[in-house]
C-alpha cells in the first residue's frame, strides 16, 4: 500500500476543487476511521455480530 500521505493527498486531489475545509477534514477523517478499522482486523480486534448480540443480551439481565 501506498504511504499514507501519499494516499490522502490523492484523496484530496479527487475533491470537488469547491470543497470546503470541514468537507477535506470529513473525508479525512472518514479515510483515517477505515484505516484504523482494516487494521484491528488484521490484528485480529474484531468482534462477529452474534458475538455483540451476545453481549448486550447479558447487560440486559444484569
Amino acid at each position: 500500500m501506498k504511504n499514507i500521505k501519499q494516499a490522502t493527498l490523492e484523496m484530496i486531489q479527487q475533491l470537488p476543487e469547491n470543497s470546503t475545509v470541514e468537507d477535506i477534514m470529513y473525508e479525512v477523517n472518514l479515510m483515517a476511521q477505515v484505516l484504523d478499522g482494516l487494521a484491528d482486523e488484521e490484528a485480529g480486534n474484531v468482534v462477529s455480530t452474534k458475538q455483540m448480540l451476545e453481549r448486550i443480551q447479558s447487560w440486559k439481565l444484569k
